[in-house]
């Protein structure tokens, strides 16, 4: 699998943070070498906010925390140029993406793996071109010229899935809301109910939905998707209304990780899931 840009600035921020903190220096100690503010060191060294380093960033900032073994060095200069070179077929539209959404999409591109919890809409790895084309229409912060190219970042990432060699493994549990509401109308919701049970014959995909009569549960908070990857620690992400949250302390990796696992196991089994949106399908008037 091929990285994307966004996961290796996310390396070599990473490796930037951890030399610091083991020469025992703030932030503040890297932004007076640098010349700059502390936000953007923070920004550099967790790969995200459009903060991007430049080689002589990463030379002085050896100079600082006491790198003296060039080899070292050159192998942050490698990661730079790797992240450099690269460009996120992502970053095309980034135009038109809601504030913060390239990040994650960046992320995404280079993820393992995906866990998704939805209790209101399908997920978006999910979505059909006509439902999403209706959901986008609902957000009244999208201008109707933007809605096709949305539409075609939403198509374009559901390629993940199918992606060679190593496909993105995801797992999705919805609330029963979220495939009982007609968006977008009977027949697109029909269809889209159709296209998530025939998802589901993808080994790497795997979807749960927590029935009505289960009553309440921990996921009535809101969607939270968490990206686990190969080699790199995971992220949790949140979208709502007031911005974008990336998470990715360990206890909060934890929080998520542990509501997602009761979540799942509240949520009916695959198949019968599978069934329950069949009907849910055939209901659908």
């Amino acid at each position: 699998m091929s990285s994307g840009p966004t996961v290796h600035r996310r390396q070599l921020g990473a490796e930037l943070r951890r030399l610091r903190e083991a020469a025992g220096l703030r932030t503040e100690d890297a932004a007076k070498a640098l010349s700059c503010s502390h936000t953007r060191i923070s920004r550099i060294e967790s790969g995200k906010g459009g903060a991007v380093a430049k080689p002589g960033d990463v030379r002085a900032l050896c100079d600082l925390y006491g790198i003296t073994d060039e080899r070292t060095v050159e192998t942050l200069l490698d990661m730079l140029t790797v992240a450099s070179r690269q460009r996120g077929w992502w970053e095309a539209f980034e135009g038109i993406l809601p504030s913060g959404l390239s990040i994650y999409v960046g992320l995404e591109s280079g993820a393992r793996a995906e866990l998704g919890w939805e209790p209101l809409l399908i997920h978006g790895l999910l979505q059909t071109a006509d439902y999403a084309r209706a959901v986008f229409k609902l957000w009244g912060t999208n201008r109707p010229h933007d809605i096709d190219d949305l539409v075609e970042v939403r198509t374009e990432r559901q390629k993940l899935l199918t992606r060679e060699g190593s496909p993105l493994e995801l797992w999705a549990v919805f609330d029963e809301a979220a495939i009982v509401r007609p968006l977008g109308g009977t027949q697109i919701m029909r269809d889209q109910l159709r296209h998530l049970a025939s998802v589901t014959d993808l080994s790497n995909v795997t979807i749960q939905v927590i029935p009505f009569r289960s009553g309440g549960h921990p996921g009535l908070g809101g969607a939270f998707s968490i990206l686990e990857f190969e080699e790199d620690e995971p992220v949790a992400y949140i979208d709502c209304p007031a911005g974008n949250l990336y998470l990715e302390k360990k206890h909060d990796i934890r929080t998520f990780m542990s509501t997602f696992d009761l979540l799942r196991a509240m949520a009916l089994p695959p198949d019968e899931s599978r069934a329950l949106i069949n009907r849910a399908a055939e209901e659908m008037k």
